[in-house]
């Protein structure tokens, strides 16, 4: 097979997607800055490097969806879970591993690889031509990431990044919240009731403001230069800009009128929009925030129909690099615009060591069906990859992407045979729908590879 694939980025996303395409018989080249070029955050220059904590969250794959997506990564032969597996460490549920030993053995089985080389040294700007997955994760060299702005059109990619909370919409009260969107804009019912609201009285909102002010805040860690993102200014220094800040802002009362008491107008409203198509998941608007996960959760839950709020994401602040994917990529990850490149891993808008090196997995075998002429079905939403690929690739609104960890919500709901399902029988159902699904995927894979 004569066709090379470039993987820039030896990290977790990058070392998956190298190990899937050799194993598949393309001749790949791994291109890696470290240890000639640094970050901040690596301590050496071997492969798949955990900066941050060694743990890939809970393997409960019956119950959770990381675990669930564990499961798949196993059943693809992925050479990440594989080592994790070999290296873990106790944890309960979890499973963390031991970091060193756990990059050292990534590291040696790729160099031991006949299909793999390697070029080392920065690349600092796009190709123009041949087979190319970029998976460098949110430490982007500032080089290549101007480059992508460039070409993408953004004006920067490197920023702290302030990102909202996410919440389960079975977890709302609706005896208290109510759906209506400002003034009833929109000409369809559904764009007539896009947000859910949340009222405050006064002495809510005065009580709120005391505890976001109080709140134990994230500290920024040495190194982390950039700027805030533009128009995604933490909550708390809204807040700290005056006290009727964010009455003024995203907690505005006007254009609402609430069904549960319309002769009272709320002093304040918080305001959920639907934050992916299924609508299962709201953000809540305007709630970009630095606080501690703890205070997150306390303090959001002072708000009147959130009070029993489950989080599929909570907030939080750190450098990023990430495109907005769903304007950018085409749904077999290739850039609209450079269709010879992919994006893999955290740069796509995925959050997590696990979501990352699973979308490695997958640019590397629609990569690998592309060289070899191949044809695969897409990959199915009801799966813990499919959904991540969906919702960065068009399932998300470009408009408020924002990086993400897998979740059930990412998921087309489940069928309520025989009635309304319990939580652990509803994500039993989400699992056994997935795995069944996965395997079909990837015998067509398989059947693909072989013709």
């Amino acid at each position: 097979m004569s066709a090379q694939l470039h993987i820039i980025g030896g990290g977790l996303a990058g070392s998956e997607a190298a190990w899937q395409a050799a194993e598949r018989g393309v001749s790949v080249t791994l291109h890696e800055m470290r240890p000639q070029t640094g970050t901040f955050a690596h301590k050496t220059g071997q492969f798949a490097e955990m900066v941050c904590s060694n743990s890939f969250r809970s393997d409960d794959d019956e119950q959770n969806a990381v675990g669930l997506l564990h499961w798949e990564m196993r059943a693809a032969n992925g050479l990440i879970m594989e080592m994790a597996d070999a290296h873990r460490l106790p944890a309960g549920g979890a499973l963390a591993v031991d970091r060193e030993a756990f990059a050292d053995a990534i590291t040696a089985r790729l160099r031991a690889h006949p299909n793999i080389s390697f070029e080392p040294g920065e690349v600092t700007d796009l190709p123009t031509d041949g087979h190319w997955i970029i998976a460098t994760g949110p430490l982007t060299s500032s080089a290549l990431a101007d480059a992508i702005a460039r070409e993408t059109g953004a004006e920067s990619l490197a920023f702290f990044d302030a990102i909202a909370p996410i919440v389960y919409a079975e977890s709302i009260d609706m005896s208290v919240a109510w759906a209506q969107s400002r003034y009833d804009k929109g000409e369809t019912d559904e764009e007539r009731t896009a947000y859910l609201n949340c009222p405050m009285d006064k002495p809510t909102y005065e009580a709120f403001i005391d505890a976001l002010l109080a709140a134990d805040k994230t500290a920024f860690k040495e190194g982390e230069t950039a700027g805030y993102f533009d128009g995604c200014l933490p909550i708390e220094v809204m807040a700290e800009r005056g006290r009727e800040t964010l009455r003024y802002g995203p907690m505005k009362p006007v254009g609402l009128t609430n069904p549960h008491d319309p002769e009272v107008k709320p002093h304040a409203v918080v305001q959920l929009r639907r934050d992916n198509k299924l609508g299962t998941l709201l953000n809540i608007v305007g709630f970009q925030t630095k606080m501690t996960y703890g205070a997150q959760k306390a303090v959001f839950r002072m708000i009147p129909g959130l009070d029993a709020a489950r989080f599929a994401r909570l907030g939080g602040i750190h450098r990023n690099t990430f495109l907005n994917s769903p304007a950018l990529l085409d749904d077999q990850m290739r850039l609209k615009s450079r269709p010879n490149i992919r994006f893999a891993g955290q740069i796509t808008g995925v959050e997590g060591y696990v979501e990352s090196a699973a979308m490695g997995l997958l640019a590397a075998r629609l990569a690998v069906a592309e060289i070899t002429g191949a044809s695969l079905p897409p990959v199915p939403e009801t799966t813990a990859i499919g959904a991540l690929v969906t919702h960065i690739t068009g399932g998300a609104d470009a408009k408020t992407f924002q990086p993400m960890n897998v979740n059930f919500g990412l998921f087309p709901p489940v069928d309520a045979k025989g009635g309304r399902r319990g939580r652990r029988d509803r994500y039993k159902a989400y699992t056994d729908r997935a795995k069944a699904d996965w395997l079909d995927w990837l015998g067509a894979d398989h059947r693909a590879a072989a013709e």
